[in-house]
């Protein structure tokens, strides 16, 4: 028999701040962290905002033991701010220190992408090395000058197990550890594979969630290339505007979200207080093009519907009440074109003729889009609408789109403790190159 998984802690590290209950208010009140981009200049760029973690410190998050991982890329210190939040709330660090935590039974699964290029002198090395009598780069010279300029650290900071390797040793995981990139779905991905791995009896303790920054010359570039961010330089704050008619495109958003997910049987052994129960994961393939959704809107609407199935809820049902099963989902929502108009097709799919009485909004709105870390941050706001029984507006919704119908909670956070409150959700994340994942989540009750 499979084992119930619940989470017992979260942390993140989001463009609005760092702290859960603060940053959950600023996301209620519709409050926008997108500006002008100040790590760099970006001047010149036809994308030149983006919704950046300002003020951040790894020490207020860390204290003394920040300096272990003060050589660590930026991506890396946020996920490590964000695992030391969620450990602290799950009060695992007591278990540990009394012996009862099997260090071999507790793992992780992240989704995090990438460390930041050293990118002034990555270009430097690339100039100093090129040949132009030759018109090609001479090796020699090239890695003369990468011996001058780069610097080692940061060189092997940039790959993306680094991430895996820090919070490990921050935490003692010492169980199954796994790394993916599966583009925007990636930290959904993960917390799924852990959620499954703890039915499945292999840990009994899983940290999964994702981190991300793309907010650097190399990121900004490629995504401007590909023409998928917004250009609205003239209004930086409102450019967000997920399944608005007037959407030109996703904001570059960064941080991390973390998530403590235990066996049920765990938790309660300790006394343990469950936030919420992990009852779906459902995980797709478009098989279709690489920046291009299937355009029926069924790769996204089987990740729904198998998350669903394995929360053992028919979604085209009403409940007792009335009300659909699901009673909010946290769309992937990036504001682009394609990507709202499918999914709002791949829900109309799952739901059928309930699907316009399901709240269905998107966070990206206002903390942007923050890539692999996305999935976990809005899983975590899932979990905070259970918990609190309000959920989060689409921001920036002022035009609506005819081929995105369905109640987007345009504007204003909107309370359902008088219906009842929120009992289930579904986060979704889609990703490029057809990647596709749910997880449905749920009130507890032992």
């Amino acid at each position: 028999m499979s084992a119930r998984v619940v989470i017992t802690g979260m942390g993140w590290v989001t463009p609005l701040g760092c702290d859960l209950e603060s940053v959950w208010a600023k996301l209620l009140r519709g409050q926008s962290a997108v500006g002008r981009v100040s790590r760099f200049d970006a001047s010149t760029f036809k994308t030149n905002f983006a919704a950046e973690v300002k003020g951040f410190r790894l020490e207020d998050h860390l204290g003394e033991k920040a300096a272990a991982h003060a050589h660590a890329g930026l991506n890396t210190q946020f996920a490590l701010a964000a695992a030391m939040q969620a450990w602290k709330q799950s009060g695992l660090g007591a278990h540990a220190r009394s012996g009862k935590l099997v260090s071999r039974r507790f793992g992780m699964y992240l989704g995090a992408g990438e460390g930041q290029l050293d990118f002034d002198n990555f270009a430097s090395t690339n100039l100093a090395g090129w040949d132009g009598a030759a018109r090609k780069v001479d090796a020699r010279r090239w890695a003369e000058a990468a011996y001058r300029n780069m610097d080692a650290v940061r060189e092997v900071e940039q790959e993306p197990n680094m991430c895996l390797s820090h919070v490990a040793e921050l935490l003692g995981c010492r169980g199954p550890a796994s790394n993916c990139m599966t583009a925007c779905a990636a930290s959904t991905q993960a917390v799924g594979e852990a959620f499954e791995l703890l039915r499945h009896g292999d840990a009994d303790v899983m940290i999964a969630g994702g981190a991300h920054t793309m907010i650097h010359p190399l990121g900004m570039t490629g995504f401007i290339r590909l023409t998928a961010m917004s250009r609205r330089v003239d209004d930086p704050e409102h450019a967000a505007r997920p399944f608005d008619q007037t959407r030109d495109g996703f904001v570059m958003g960064e941080g991390a979200g973390m998530v403590v997910l235990e066996t049920l049987e765990h938790a309660m052994s300790r006394g343990a207080t469950p936030l919420c129960e992990v009852v779906g994961f459902g995980s797709t393939a478009d098989a279709f093009r690489i920046t291009d959704i299937q355009p029926d809107g069924k790769g996204g609407g089987g990740a729904m519907m198998d998350a669903c199935r394995q929360a053992g809820i028919s979604p085209r049902e009403p409940g007792a009440d009335g009300r659909p099963r699901v009673h909010y989902i946290s769309a992937h929502g990036t504001g682009t074109k394609e990507n709202d108009s499918i999914e709002t097709k791949a829900v109309k799919l799952v739901f059928g003729p309930l699907a316009p009485k399901v709240p269905f909004s998107s966070v990206k709105s206002m903390l942007g889009h923050l890539i692999q870390a996305a999935g976990a941050v809005e899983l975590i706001t899932c979990v905070q609408a259970i918990r609190t029984g309000w959920i989060p507006a689409t921001i920036n919704l002022k035009t609506p789109d005819p081929a995105c119908d369905l109640d987007h909670v345009p504007n204003q956070a909107r309370d359902l403790n008088p219906a009842g409150g929120v009992d289930l959700c579904l986060s979704n994340s889609f990703g490029f190159g057809g990647q596709n994942d749910t997880i449905a989540v749920k009130r507890f009750v032992a």
